[in-house]
Parts: C-alpha cells; structure tokens; sequence
C-alpha cells in the first residue's frame, strides 16, 4: 500500500509528533503533509523524512511555535490546497485541521484523532488555555463560527475514525456524529528504566508549560511543603511559575532524550495536574516504574490504577493535590508492576494494532467503493429517450417496468 501522513504543524515536541514518529517507522517512505515545520522547536527525526509543507511555511511568525496559533484562519486554506492524489490511504494525526485534506475518492482517509478541535467544540476552554488580547477575544467568535461549520465538513471527509482513548471517541460520537475505534497512543517503554536504587528524592513534573496543564498545583503544593521538586520542559507559563515557586523548586528546561530518562528512573512520583486528553508523559513515569499523581480526568483514568500505579485528585485544588502527595508517600509500590502496566502501550503493541485496523479499513473502503461501480453488460443496449419517463413522484423510470435502482439507493 502506498500511504501518506497528515499532521497539523510540526512546531513541537509533544505525544503527537512520537505518535507520528511510530506511524513513519511502519511506512519510511510515507511523505508527511502539514501547514508549517520548524526543525529547531520539534523532533530531530523529522529531518530525515519527506515533509510537505503548506503556503503558511513562507511566513515566520506562523511557524514559530509561540505565534502560530495566530495563524488560525487560514489552516483550514493549508491543507485543502495539498496534492493528495496517488495514496491507497492517508492517516490524519490530528487534534484540528490535517483531516481536512481532501483526496481522491479511491484513496482510503483515516484519522487519528487526538480531539475534536478545541477551538471548535471547547471554545471558552481553548480562549482560557491562551493568552489572547480583547480586540483577539472580540474577533475570535466570528471565526470561530466559521471553523465549526468548516470542522464539521472536515469530519465528514474522513472515511474511518480512530480515537486515542475512550475519553475522546465520546467526543468524536458527540460532536461528529461518528463511531470510531480506540487506539492508544505509542509509548517508548524501551527507553524507560527501573533505577537499582532509586534516590527518589524529588517529585517530578515533565510538561509544555502552559496554562491547561496546571503545573501551578504542583509547584505550590511542594511550596507549602517544602519538597523539593523539579520541572523539566519549557513554554509561555515560564515566568509566572517562576515567580510563585518556592526555593525547593528547580526548574530544568528542555532536557534531552537520554538525561529524561535518568530524570523519571529516580524520581518520587510524578506530577499529572491538568486534564489531558490522553497523556503519555505519566506512561513514560510508570514505564520507569515509578507512581503517578494525576488529576481524575480525562486520559489519566485510562491509564492510571488507582492504588496499583498511581493515586488520584479529585479537584484542582492546591489542597487536593497535597492530599495525594501525603497518600503516595504511604502507597507501597512494585516499580516491576507498574512498568508492566505500562508496556501494554508500547510502541510495538501501537503498530501491530495500527497496520492490522489500516489493511482492515483499505479492504473495507475498497469494498465501498466497488458498490457504486457501473459495469456495462457486452449485449447491453441504450434504453431509447422515449421509453423513459418520470412518474409522480418524480422518479425516473422505464416506462414498462419498477422504477430504475441506482447502485446502492434503496427502495
């Protein structure tokens, strides 16, 4: 099968670019389609793969990952214009916009979905999640308005739907009107370690810094206790968390792969304060056997076991979140068992399950499509113009017999 990737923009590192990583690694020679890439701000891996970039990368200010959501109205433009023709299949990884390219009617769309589009269908989340202006705020719901609609074509394009979680194929049943087969994401267990002897003498977060992810709950909560805590990854909340964290907190920026992993393999627990859709980070803690802290919501409650790998909040409250600390210190933990738990979302399990669900989906497209095929008899003759007429209804018939079947149409 010849098959080709769409992704919203490569300006970052995150779940969604791994999860595109592992795509590639079953078809290497799959050109990924996409609005905008910058090098420097994603994965390194990309540089060796044949990304097709849209209009929008002519200009800095959208491919730089702290403007480009300024770009918002003219993604939709981005990936329409792609020349998608000469797939057996595109796979769309996406949260918004990369479903909306438009293929040729043989060419099987699926897509996996990391969420309906926030912007669309969790508009006042989305303007809480950025740093907008008024005279943007006052812009926005005109847009807005527009890019629903538009998402909703959009969805209508796409032959099969995968979710990364039952969390969202409830959304994908709500706001698209479709069903759609959960698929979790990948995660690099193999990366991961079990320290010997872990110091677990800190407590650890791993995020992008931004508002929804809550990492304020972690870092006040270590505050009011005096637990020393360290925050790996970088973002626009940098400067304000800074100015609220107490002297036992340490801040690491963007660490490396191959440091990262030490980091987690030593840590005390791990931080998960926000409600993400999925999230990875908190496998790749449990992958290193070490327990989770995470916010009752959302993908967490997929993958944390309460008591077993982790422990849950139930508020976002600073007072919440230090209850949690207080119950995981007492938890006692196999870090064999928790890893355990973790390999059953590893990168291997994630491609065995995406190859067989793609050929599935292929066949079943194909099969689709032979419904809706007109093939000519040898003997068969023109019904002349005056033998066909219309009835009451407006129904087009032949004059002497049930009124014509179109491949398909039922009656």
């Amino acid at each position: 099968m010849k098959i080709a990737i769409a992704h919203d923009y490569l300006v970052q590192r995150g779940g969604a670019e791994r999860v595109i990583e592992a795509m590639h690694g079953l078809w290497p020679d799959a050109p990924i389609f996409t609005s905008v890439y910058d090098p420097a701000s994603t994965l390194e891996c990309f540089a060796q793969m044949d990304v097709r970039t849209s209009f929008l990368q002519q200009f800095k200010w959208a491919r730089e990952a702290k403007t480009h959501k300024y770009a918002l109205p003219f993604y939709a433009m981005a990936f329409e214009q792609h020349d998608i023709r000469g797939f057996d299949a595109i796979i769309s990884n996406t949260t918004s916009f990369a479903k909306g390219v438009i293929t040729d009617p043989e060419c099987c769309h699926i897509c996996y979905c990391h969420t309906p589009s926030r912007f669309a269908w969790r508009y006042h989340e989305y303007i809480a999640q950025g740093s907008y202006s008024k005279r943007h705020r006052r812009v926005l719901p005109f847009i807005v308005h527009w890019l629903r609609t538009w998402d909703l074509g959009a969805a209508g394009r796409v032959d099969f739907f995968l979710s990364n979680s039952y969390n969202i194929a409830r959304r994908v049943r709500k706001y698209y009107g479709r069903d759609s087969e959960v698929l979790y994401p990948p995660v690099e267990a193999h990366r991961f370690h079990i320290a010997p002897n872990p110091t677990a003498d800190y407590f650890l977060v791993v995020s992008r810094l931004q508002i929804y992810k809550r990492v304020d709950l972690a870092i006040q909560a270590c505050t009011k206790l005096g637990l020393p805590l360290k925050v790996v990854g970088g973002g626009p909340e940098l400067d304000r968390l800074k100015a609220m964290a107490g002297p036992t907190v340490e801040f690491l920026g963007r660490v490396p792969d191959g440091q990262v992993e030490t980091i987690f393999a030593n840590c005390k627990a791990f931080f998960f304060p926000g409600e993400e859709d999925f999230g990875i980070a908190p496998l790749e803690a449990m992958a290193s056997g070490r327990p989770v802290i995470a916010f009752r919501a959302g993908g967490a409650t997929e993958t944390v076991v309460d008591g077993k790998t982790g422990v849950f909040h139930d508020e976002q409250t600073v007072e919440s979140v230090i209850d949690a600390i207080q119950r995981v210190q007492t938890m006692p933990t196999d870090p064999q068992a928790i890893r355990t738990h973790a390999e059953r979302f590893d990168v291997s399990a994630f491609q065995a399950r995406l190859l067989y669900l793609t050929k599935k989906y292929v066949a079943m497209h194909q099969a689709r499509l032979a419904q809706y095929r007109f093939e000519t008899a040898p003997d068969a003759t023109l019904v002349p113009t005056d033998e066909i007429g219309r009835n009451g209804t407006g129904d087009i018939y032949h004059k002497a017999s049930e009124p014509i079947k179109l491949p398909g149409e039922r009656r």
